[in-house]
């Protein structure tokens, strides 16, 4: 890395808002001395840690960094045998109990920062340390009394002897033999001796040593000789109690010293934390979003925003490089939006392999360049008395001795300062030199030869900086594949030049070069018209996807509730037909056991009643009413004066329709397809052709269909079933082809791929009113039907 460009491109200042934002000493040394890296796994590594810190400080109120002290020298002191003072050990104690602070929060934190928790996870809790500091200072930074058992009772000692002298010098001051030598009736000290002030003229009238005097000399501080012992004896007790703390503070700086090494990793981790959070609160105030890095070495950034220009000043603005050209050459007036275009791409590519966010949109790609070059502004170098001209071609010489393939060079105003022609020249060349190379250039100039030469160059692309002439202003926004135009006439006009000479300079203009920029303003027109329809498209389009998204939404929650419906519906249909199942085989099982034991007629009229029950059972069960066929329609009665043979009727007990053949009585005989059935005219309703009854021949259920033939329920199809749903089918089907008497029904479920054949086969070979099955002939269905023989 050329670290002369992160001067250049103003990274320093990045690194200054970022030590602003951390809480630590450590920690902002870590900022300060954060260098881009060249590797794309430890870019990677980086970035993620930064959405880590970001994903938690979103996720929970706060993180508990504070109180990180810088300790490390304290801590090598102490590591060498040097004894730290009461507050040294405080500022240790407060930061070993951020770490263990900070390591529980991790443990607990109710997101996922597996980097950062790791990190936390390897900090050393020294709770040990925390203790014996807690215990030997207070939080006044004070050796307590009881952080040893000598010095508790030394201070004992002390406090008892200083009580005592008070004592004997307030019976001094009480005395009526000394009162007019006193200059004031008080006690004070005088270093660590209690003293009397006393009057100059009376020294030889008080017995005691003379410590101090006052300034004018007419007051003398003298210690009275009946407290001389006692405060001998506090000095002795004074100077034993410095010796035990002395000895406490150095028991306590051996502890320190010998978890030296963990406590400066602790220092390590929980600064590397404190930087980590720094990031994130970085980005969050930028705005900023994780870029996603791509090993093709091309740049695309969306809406991006030179991170030092204020948020309400600053224009958004989309840059491409390395995937469609590796050479963007932008054109246009000195208007200052060349160079921010210049600083930053440049800026967020030194920010994004430091491992931080850009201010961009998230879905912005950007890649790891090996080594970013940038010569942008005018640095004349007065001490070396070189030119504008000279300073940029020393620069650039440097660049192209250092350059390499994937490499980033940023080139302000290539060629100026010098003849045009040459300078022109002399930038095309440079120019194709990097090319050639495989370098990611991007160079700003006025030249109109560089225009034409970035048309006819493949992978070498113009742009040009919006301007417009009707504010004389920049709109910074980077119109890439359109070259700038000087707008140097229209600037002029703007600012009062007169019409005539504007004129003339125009005609002085040469033909070509008039063409060339009418060819650019009108592709700049063309490009800013394309650009409004591509907003206004683009709105649409939004609204389109959101109008979509919500569609499907509601579209969902219709299905949803549409099968929750279904299958509550099936799951009382699948009880219906449990219960009528149970029901029907009691029935059938009874009438087997009467046509065993009775004759004809007994047997006709157990039928009969089997057939009420049976009907009542399903008027439960479904809901049909003895008035209502199939399908709920109400069909008229048939009585004994309106019944005729040939009459269509429905006959409930049976659910069939059929034709009356005679009536005898309140009976009719009655032709159900091939046979013939003895019913109650009060079972029969009359059906006319047309009616609900014919809808009714086709019952719809989990969507199979019972087709009747010739009025009689003589095959079912169960096609696009699956098993479980064919068998609750069949075991109706079954007893309703029993009842009405067939001995030989035909299953429809298709061939497919033989799952549902070989799954109600297996049914049908377990079903006790089953007799045999086989497969269909040809003319029956073949492989996709089987026959079923009743018993």
């Amino acid at each position: 890395m050329d670290f002369s460009v992160l001067n250049t491109l103003e990274y320093t200042k990045i690194r200054e808002l970022l030590a602003e934002r951390t809480g630590s000493v450590i920690a902002g040394e870590l900022a300060r001395e954060l260098i881009p890296v060249t590797d794309i796994a430890a870019v990677s590594a980086r970035l993620e840690e930064t959405a880590e810190a970001c994903t938690v400080l979103n996720g929970v109120p706060s993180v508990p960094l504070g109180g990180i002290r810088d300790i490390r020298e304290l801590t090598r002191r102490a590591e060498l045998g040097a004894i730290l003072e009461p507050h040294e050990l405080q500022l240790i104690a407060g930061t070993l109990y951020t770490a263990r602070r900070m390591r529980s929060f991790f443990a607990d934190l109710p997101v996922e920062a597996p980097g950062l928790s790791a990190l936390a996870e390897s900090i050393i809790v020294l709770r040990n340390i925390e203790t014996i500091i807690d215990n030997t200072i207070n939080e006044q930074g004070k050796i307590r009394d009881d952080a040893s058992s000598e010095l508790l009772k030394l201070r004992r000692e002390i406090r008892i002897s200083q009580s005592r002298v008070k004592e004997k010098l307030d019976s001094i001051l009480r005395s009526g033999e000394y009162q007019k030598y006193f200059q004031d009736a008080l006690v004070t000290m005088r270093g660590d001796r209690y003293v009397i002030p006393i009057k100059q003229e009376y020294r030889n009238h008080f017995p005691g040593i003379i410590h101090d005097q006052s300034a004018s000399g007419a007051t003398l501080f003298i210690e009275p000789m009946a407290v001389v012992n006692l405060n001998n004896e506090i000095k002795q007790l004074a100077v034993a109690e410095k010796n035990e703390v002395n000895r406490i503070l150095q028991v306590v700086s051996g502890q320190i010293g010998g978890v030296a090494a963990a406590i400066l990793e602790d220092c390590r981790i929980l600064a590397q934390l404190d930087f980590a959070f720094a990031k994130a609160r970085l980005a969050l105030d930028m705005d900023a979003h994780q870029p996603l890095i791509n090993r093709m070495g091309y740049a695309h950034l969306i809406q991006a925003r030179h991170p030092l220009i204020p948020r309400d000043v600053v224009v958004a603005t989309d840059i491409f490089l390395g995937k469609d050209f590796d050479t963007l050459l932008i054109t246009g007036p000195n208007t200052g939006g060349k160079t921010v275009t210049l600083k930053t791409l440049g800026l967020l590519a030194l920010m994004t392999q430091a491992g931080l966010f850009v201010p961009a949109e998230p879905q912005s790609e950007m890649p790891v360049y090996r080594k970013i070059f940038a010569d942008i502004g005018d640095e004349q170098s007065i001490e070396q008395s070189l030119s504008t001209f000279s300073s940029h071609m020393t620069h650039l010489v440097r660049i192209l001795n250092q350059v390499d393939e994937g490499d980033l060079v940023l080139l302000d105003e290539i060629g100026a300062g010098t003849d045009p022609t040459e300078g022109a020249a002399l930038a095309m060349s440079i120019l194709e030199h990097l090319h050639q190379n495989g370098v990611k250039t991007v160079a700003t100039t006025h030249y109109s030869e560089l225009k034409t030469f970035a048309f006819t160059r493949s992978g070498i692309e113009n742009a040009s900086v919006e301007f417009n002439v009707q504010t004389l202003k920049p709109t910074y926004r980077l119109l890439i594949g359109i070259p700038g135009s000087s707008n140097a006439f229209a600037i002029s006009k703007r600012l009062g030049l007169s019409d005539a000479i504007i004129e003339r300079a125009g005609q002085l203009t040469k033909k070509e070069h008039r063409e060339f920029e009418s060819v650019l303003s009108s592709l700049e027109e063309e490009k800013r018209s394309y650009l409004e329809r591509f907003e206004r498209l683009d709105r649409l389009e939004q609204d389109l996807e959101i109008r979509r998204r919500r569609t499907q939404q509601e579209e969902d929650q219709l299905r949803a509730k549409k099968q929750t419906q279904l299958d509550k519906t099936r799951e009382e249909a699948a009880q219906i037909l449990r219960q009528a199942r149970r029901e029907s085989e009691v029935i059938i099982e009874e009438l087997k056991s009467q046509f065993s034991v009775k004759n004809e007629q007994e047997r006709q009229r157990s039928i009969q009643e089997s057939r009420k029950r049976l009907n009542t059972g399903m008027e439960r069960l479904t809901g049909l009413s003895g008035k209502a066929g199939s399908g709920g329609v109400v069909l008229p009665e048939v009585t004994s004066n309106s019944a005729r043979p040939g009459m269509t009727v429905y006959v409930t007990t049976l659910n069939q329709k059929g034709t009356i053949l005679s009536v005898q009585g309140d009976e009719a005989t009655v032709q159900l397809g091939i046979l013939k059935f003895n019913v109650n005219l009060s079972d029969c309703r009359l059906a006319e052709e047309g009616s609900g009854v014919k809808k009714a021949a086709e019952k719809k259920c989990y969507g199979a269909t019972v087709a009747m033939v010739q009025n009689a329920v003589r095959e079912v199809d169960i096609r696009g079933m699956t098993v479980e749903e064919g068998e609750l089918i069949l075991e109706k089907f079954i007893d309703d082809a029993v009842l009405a008497g067939l001995s030989e029904v035909m299953v429809i479920h298709g061939k497919g791929t033989g799952a549902l054949r070989k799954g109600i086969k297996s049914f049908l070979d377990s079903y006790s009113l089953v007799k045999s099955t086989r497969m269909g002939e040809l003319n029956e269905g073949g492989a996709g039907v089987t026959v079923v023989r009743l018993s």
